[in-house]
């Protein structure tokens, strides 16, 4: 889904939003919340708690705002474990941890009665899951696609419910020869319904990783794979992610210094929807306006930058002053050039790190930074200083020839899958361009990077967390009289906010229900990769799962605070390089995505299976419900799946392997010739030889500088803790360096600008308004693009591709009118 797809593997293209880390790991405060929003504490220049009160004082009660004391405070209305509501002020406990805009957008009330798994809810899931999983696996062969958005789901499954609840007969069914039934209309239509509706479309409407390997072997390789061996592949790859989320839940999930803005933002939404369908306000109503005001704009602003008026796209204003000017040219280019000074109004170059409405102003600053040092500082010392040895290709990722020609990889393959030594020695090493060098080293800092900084910075976090968790097992073993007969503490009662104590309604998901899950995975996988079914020795597979498990706790903590996920397919890949050239045999290129899909999969599904439980956490859903509505979605969305690579391979063969060209120049497959590039490059010609090259000699030593630097940046914060060094977070630099700007390079300055109005201008003096519009609207706009793609998908290049024709605004040479940028 359009949401959260998993990052492609191959070419490790991830959107991110980095994180700030808390000067204190042990709690969060409001000036702590400040420096995670971006926000400078200093004196006249941060916003305090009492600052939030005062604009939020200047509210109006009227529409909907918060209600104050006779002290100006603002009170918040709870409803305690007893069903009584009480009026309380930011300083009860169970407020008080809180951040302030996690309050202004959570219910604090909860009924436990709402129905959850109904008939209405399987309905409603089967419905918006298949076409979504049909869609979103489709996509991945083509050129164009159409996203499936979860904001759709969101917004469509809302109305649908609606309807239904007004047109099914309320009749009791029985199951037959037992004792359960259940209603065919339980009543009004849920919020808790529509959440698991969702969650379920999260986690079954988007494409599999396994798609890739199961493609390329039959495509390139003539070896079909076993339909079954696919379909619990997939599955499996799948279930290991969302078992692994047991090992971050204990610690991400509950506590309150954790906002996960994504969730947050989908959050937002349904609060919304919900106060519309059932207790509408002046506030809700003009909410419910505004989003779709919003929501119809951008869907028909987009027409203009996505078909009709491409130039918006890249506002360059250089080429404009010289257009046939080479250096002005790359200089200004944002297709192609460094983007200096480049402006877009095309959201989806605008949100190229992520959207500009959830992703804290601090961050957007190291974002920007690693942006500026790349194409601004890097890309014109390669360009025009002599920096790097092979003065080629600076803005291609892909593998050339030392002349400077495409590297023919097909050719290094035997009919044996194995290198071929003699057209390696005719071809000789492969070369690459100077900025893909930099973001292979960056790539590999940003991943120790990121395991060194939880481990300093994470530390107090997770030792808290763990001794909570060592705590509910101490107590579950001996209970509360040291009689051994206790019942085990709930995680929800170890936690004293309002969300965690209306939480403790609910049954917790058993651990034993993680490690079940996880045994079927993992019983599948070994009967597969022991009988040789794919494409990689046994023990690689222990490897991948192991590397999973270690990553899954610190990067989750890192999107947690920040909504940033990092890239490790790259990582993944080299890995696995390096083992299997380490044996004899199973030198399957195919073998780099089987383990990435292994081993990605066991951190991107994790990170989904949380950031769902955390809008359960926020929704007062029932946590099995969570569960069984997630594993519900993967087994109705992968066979599904599995149906359309079917389909695919049946009917665009020849289009895919290129033996026929496409007429519509849509079934390309890109994405598949790309990870056989990446196995080739990593599997056949292998990691040793590769990094024995002058050329590649300096790559590893980027771990070396990703496991450095954190260490000074703490042993910094540690003698200067005032100068707010923790906010330097190496993690993020490193991964947005590694990002390739060689095709686009324009949006993010547009998104810089628009982050400063947004997060640091309408945060700290339009507080209550920022608190009240930002999710709404970063709901809106990623909704409008996503029903914009879907709808220009279907009008242009469903069927038929119908190009727009050329003119001022839509160049054939050039968009954004920089002639000379292909000769520069």
């Amino acid at each position: 889904m359009a949401r959260d797809q998993q990052p492609d593997l191959a070419s490790d293209a991830v959107t991110a939003q980095p994180a700030v880390v808390t000067q204190n790991p042990d709690t969060l405060s409001r000036k702590e919340e400040a420096a995670v929003l971006g926000i400078d504490e200093k004196a006249g220049g941060g916003i305090t708690a009492s600052d939030v009160s005062a604009a939020e004082r200047a509210g109006s009660d009227s529409d909907g705002g918060l209600k104050h004391g006779e002290d100006g405070r603002p009170l918040y209305t709870i409803r305690n474990l007893d069903g009584e509501e009480e009026a309380v002020t930011e300083d009860d406990e169970r407020i008080r941890d809180i951040p302030a805009y996690v309050r202004r957008i959570v219910s604090f009330a909860d009924d436990p009665t709402e129905p959850t798994l109904t008939f209405r809810y399987f309905v409603l899931t089967i419905l918006f899951v298949a076409p979504g999983a049909f869609l979103s696996q489709m996509a991945h062969y083509r050129t164009t696609y159409a996203p499936y958005s979860v904001f759709f789901v969101q917004i469509a499954s809302n109305y649908v419910g609606v309807w239904l609840a007004k047109v099914l007969p309320a009749w009791r069914v029985r199951v037959p020869f037992t004792r359960w039934g259940f209603s065919l209309n339980p009543g009004p239509f849920s919020t808790k319904e529509h959440v698991l509706v969702t969650i379920s479309a999260a986690s079954g409407a988007t494409y599999n990783l396994g798609y890739t390997p199961i493609s390329m072997s039959e495509l390139y390789f003539g070896e079909p794979v076993n339909g079954a061996v696919a379909v619990f592949f997939m599955l499996a790859i799948t279930w290991t992610g969302y078992s692994y989320a047991a090992l971050a839940r204990q610690f991400l999930i509950y506590d309150p210094h954790f906002p996960w803005f994504q969730s947050l933002c989908q959050t937002a939404l349904f609060e919304t929807q919900r106060k519309q369908r059932e207790h509408p306000t002046r506030l809700s109503r003009k909410q419910i306006k505004v989003f779709f005001g919003v929501l119809a704009a951008v869907i028909l602003w987009q027409f203009l930058p996505e078909y009709a008026f491409p130039m918006l796209g890249s506002l360059a204003f250089l080429c404009w002053v010289a257009p046939h000017n080479k250096v002005a040219n790359f200089v200004g280019g944002g297709f192609g050039g460094m983007g200096f000074l480049n402006l877009s109004l095309d959201w989806s170059s605008v949100t190229a790190f992520g959207s500009l409405f959830l992703t804290p102003w601090w961050t957007q600053v190291i974002m920007f930074a690693a942006f500026v040092t790349s194409c601004w500082v890097l890309l014109p010392a390669a360009k025009f200083g002599g920096l790097g040895s092979w003065d080629h290709q600076l803005m291609s990722n892909r593998v050339f020839l030392k002349n400077g020609t495409r590297y023919p990889l097909n050719d290094l393959l035997t009919p044996q899958m194995t290198l071929n030594e003699t057209a390696y020695a005719e071809y000789g090493e492969l070369y690459v361009g100077a900025q893909y060098l930099w973001n292979m080293f960056f790539d590999y800092a940003g991943y120790a990077s990121a395991l060194v900084w939880m481990g300093l910075f994470g530390y107090g976090q997770l030792k808290d967390a763990l001794g909570k968790f060592l705590e509910r097992q101490g107590r579950g073993s001996k209970g509360g009289d040291g009689s051994g007969r206790g019942r085990a503490t709930k995680i929800a009662e170890q936690y004293q906010d309002q969300l965690s104590v209306l939480q403790r309604s609910y049954d917790e998901v058993p651990f034993w229900w993680f490690a079940a899950l996880f045994a079927a995975s993992f019983l599948i996988m070994v009967v597969i990769t022991a009988k040789n079914l794919l494409f990689i020795p046994v023990w690689t597979y222990f490897v991948g799962i192991a590397t999973g498990a270690i990553v899954v706790v610190p990067l989750g903590w890192l999107y947690a605070l920040s909504n940033f996920q990092l890239a490790i397919g790259t990582t993944n890949e080299l890995w696995y390089g390096l083992m299997v050239n380490a044996v004899s045999g199973f030198k399957n290129p195919c073998g780099a995505s089987t383990y990435g899909s292994i081993a990605g999969d066991a951190w991107y599904r994790a990170q989904l299976n949380l950031q769902d439980m955390k809008i359960g956490h926020y929704m007062h859903i029932p946590p099995k419900a969570v569960f069984f509505s997630q594993v519900f979605g993967s087994l109705i969305g992968i066979p599904i799946d599995y149906a359309v690579i079917r389909w695919v391979l049946n009917t665009k063969f020849d289009y895919l392997a290129g033996t026929i060209e496409d007429p519509t120049h849509q079934w390309t497959g890109q994405d598949l010739s790309r990870s056989l590039t990446l196995g080739v490059q990593y599997v056949l010609v292998g990691p040793k030889r590769l990094f024995q090259q002058d050329l590649f000699r300096v790559v590893p030593y980027g771990f070396l500088v990703g496991a450095a630097v954190p260490v000074i940046i703490w042993a910094l914060h540690r003698r200067f803790p005032k100068a707010k060094f923790h906010l330097a977070n190496s993690t993020i630099f490193f991964s947005c360096m590694s990002n390739f700007y060689g095709n686009i390079s324009t949006g993010y300055f547009s998104s810089f600008l628009g982050g400063f109005v947004v997060m640091f201008w309408a945060y700290r003096y339009r507080y209550e308004m920022w608190a009240r519009w930002n999710y709404i609207l970063a709901a809106a706009f990623d909704a409008g693009f996503n029903f914009n793609m879907l709808l220009i998908f279907l009008f242009f290049g469903a069927g038929k591709v119908i190009t727009m024709p050329n003119w001022w605004g839509n160049n054939a040479d050039s968009s954004e009118r920089c002639f000379a940028l292909a000769e520069s």
